[in-house]
């Protein structure tokens, strides 16, 4: 599939007329957006700011994909929720046995003594975080950097590997403000996998790179790698 068909915006974009206008506006919102933002962040504003960022960004982010043309808000609910057929389920089980031999694996590497810190220190936290990270930070981030990526900017990259390739680059690059390799590492790959079950579908799995992303996100704060995405824990 090519990644501009994911998107009514990708037609018009390369039309005749004003195509190249329409693309130029596409590219500086991206810019602003996927760029401009993450670097203002981590170099311009203090951590305390970071929510109001990433609030400000995502109502940015809803308002532009509901004015993109041929979007519609029950996409958000298509498609396998575990990835095409019974390929999906093994694919989605393996991404979870890779993860965590990795997320343990590191942590064991890194900081022995911080392996299972959450579960084991402040369960009612960990338990909050299982049950609320799936909600309040895989879905929003999902639909921000997955869903309006593609949808609205999808002829923006034509290609399909440039585009999971830069896809993965900017979900890295919106954690910088993190200031430590390991968020950076986790969500470049993270991000390139995450959209590549998004791009599953012709216009987009969510589900599937929702369900991802959660379990991801459970993995790394159980293991006691969720101290490296957590803004307080490493400066500049």
């Amino acid at each position: 599939m090519s990644v501009g068909l994911a998107s009514a915006e990708a037609a018009a974009a390369t039309a005749p007329g004003d195509g190249g206008g329409r693309r130029h506006r596409l590219a500086i919102e991206f810019g602003a957006l996927y760029l401009g933002l993450p670097l203002l962040l981590a170099f311009a504003l203090t951590p305390s700011m970071m929510w109001t960022v990433l609030i400000g960004s995502s109502v940015a982010g809803l308002v532009l994909l509901a004015i993109t043309p041929g979007f519609r808000w029950a996409e958000l609910l298509r498609g396998p929720a575990f990835g095409p057929g019974r390929t999906g389920a093994l694919l989605t089980a393996a991404f979870v046995a890779v993860t965590a031999a990795f997320a343990f694996g590191l942590v064991a590497w890194l900081m022995p003594h911080a392996m299972l810190g959450l579960p084991r220190r402040a369960p009612d936290l960990w338990l909050t975080i299982m049950l609320l990270y799936p909600f309040l930070s895989a879905l929003p981030q999902e639909i921000l950097f997955r869903t309006l990526f593609f949808r609205r900017y999808g002829a923006l990259f034509p290609d399909r590997r440039v585009a999971v390739a830069v896809n993965g680059l900017v979900f890295g690059l919106a954690h910088l403000f993190l200031w430590n390799w390991v968020a950076l590492a986790l969500t470049v790959s993270g991000g390139a996998i995450f959209a590549m079950a998004w791009l599953s579908r012709p216009r987009g799995n969510l589900l599937w790179a929702v369900v991802l992303h959660a379990l991801a996100g459970m993995i790394l704060f159980t293991s006691g790698l969720g101290r490296f995405f957590y803004h307080g824990a490493v400066s500049p």
